[in-house]
C-alpha cells in the first residue's frame, strides 16, 4: 500500500507545486490525471524517492520514503517522462548498462537478466538494434524494461504514452495492465485516453491539489443525463459558448459538434442526450478549478495549467 499524508512541495520562487496532497493507492493500476503543470511529476519524483518534499509524509508497505529514499528503491521501478539513452549503444548494451548503474542482482549474469527482460517487453527482435533506430514506443518498452529490473512491487510510470502512435500505444496499454496484475503501478498522464482504457481508479489533479479521486465509472455516472451533443455553425460557436457551458467543441466530418452540459431545462435546437464521458468530466472540471484553458477550443485536455512544470524542470 502507498500512502501520501500531506504532501507539500514548495519550489523557490516561491511556487506551490503540491499544497497538501494526500492519497492511497492499493495494488493495481492508478491513474494521476491532470494538465502539463499540475503538479503530477513533483509528486512522481518524491515517491520514487528522487526529491524531497517541504512537508508532509509518504510510506510504501511501511517503509517511509521521505526518511530513507534507499529503501524504496529496491522495490521501485521508474520510466520517467523523458528518459534518456545513448543513441549509438543497441538496445541489449543501453539495458545491459543500465542494469549495472542501477546495481541489479544478476545471479546468471547481466547478460541473461537483459535478454529476460527484453522478451518481457517484446523487444528481443531489436536487441542488436541501435537505439537511434527505435521507435518511440520501442524506446518506452526499453525503458520499461530497465524500470522491471529487480521485479519491484511498485512501478511509477509518467506521461508513458506521449508522442506514440495509435497502434504502439495499444501495445503499450497492454504491457502495462500485464504488468499492474501483481504489482502497483502508479501511471501519470495528461491524456484521458490512458485512464478510460487502463485505470479503474483516477485522481484528477490541478494546481498542486487533488480535485477529485474517483473511478472512471463513478465520474461518468454523475453526468448521466446532463450532456447533449450537436452540430453548430461556426458563426454561432461564440453565443453557444456563451450561453451553455461547453465541455468540448471538435471538428467531426468538417462539421463543429459541440458537448455541452446541462442539468436542468431544455436543451439548444438540434442538440440531443448523449453518454457522458470521462473527457466531460475532466474538463468540467478544469473550469471550475480555473484550468486549462478553453475547454470548447479543445485545449483544456492538454494545455499548461500553471507554473510549477517550469519549476519541476528546473529542479531535476
Amino acid at each position: 500500500m502507498l500512502e501520501i499524508r500531506n504532501l507539500v512541495k514548495v519550489y523557490p520562487g516561491p511556487v506551490a507545486a503540491l499544497q497538501g496532497v494526500s492519497l492511497d493507492v492499493g495494488q493495481g493500476m492508478f491513474g494521476l490525471l491532470g494538465p502539463n503543470g499540475a503538479g503530477k511529476t513533483t509528486l512522481m519524483r518524491i515517491v520514487a524517492g528522487l526529491l524531497e518534499p517541504t512537508s508532509g509524509t509518504v510510506h510504501f508497505n511501511g517503509e517511509d520514503i521521505v526518511a530513507d529514499p534507499r529503501r524504496i528503491r529496491r522495490q521501485l521501478g521508474y520510466l520517467p517522462q523523458d528518459f534518456g539513452f545513448y543513441p549509438h549503444l543497441t538496445g541489449e548494451s543501453m539495458l545491459r548498462f543500465l542494469l549495472v548503474l542501477k546495481g541489479v542482482e544478476a545471479p546468471q549474469g547481466v547478460k541473461r537478466l537483459a535478454a529476460e527482460l527484453l522478451d518481457r517487453v517484446n523487444l528481443s527482435y531489436a536487441a542488436k538494434r541501435k537505439v537511434k533506430g527505435y521507435s518511440g514506443g520501442m524506446r518506452q518498452r526499453l525503458g520499461i524494461a530497465q524500470a522491471l529490473a529487480g521485479d519491484p512491487r511498485i512501478l511509477v510510470v509518467d506521461e508513458p504514452t506521449a508522442g506514440l502512435d495509435p497502434e504502439e500505444r495499444l501495445r503499450f496499454y497492454r504491457l502495462l495492465a500485464e504488468l499492474a496484475e501483481d504489482r502497483t503501478v502508479l501511471l501519470s498522464t495528461h491524456i484521458v485516453d490512458d485512464i478510460s482504457v487502463l485505470c479503474p481508479r483516477v485522481a484528477i489533479m490541478y494546481d498542486g491539489r487533488f480535485v477529485a479521486d474517483t473511478t472512471p465509472a463513478e465520474a461518468r455516472g454523475r453526468l448521466a443525463g446532463t450532456i447533449y451533443q450537436g452540430a453548430v455553425a461556426k458563426e454561432d460557436l461564440a453565443a453557444v459558448d456563451r450561453d451553455y457551458r461547453v465541455t468540448q467543441a471538435i471538428l467531426f466530418e468538417g462539421r463543429n459538434q459541440v458537448r455541452i452540459h446541462l442539468p436542468e431545462g431544455a436543451p439548444p435546437a438540434g442538440f440531443e442526450a448523449t453518454e457522458p464521458t470521462l473527457e466531460d468530466a475532466y474538463l468540467l472540471l478544469a473550469q471550475e478549478n480555473g484550468a486549462g484553458g478553453d475547454a470548447a477550443g479543445g485545449d483544456a485536455a492538454g494545455g499548461d495549467a500553471a507554473q510549477p512544470d517550469a519549476a519541476e524542470e528546473s529542479a531535476a
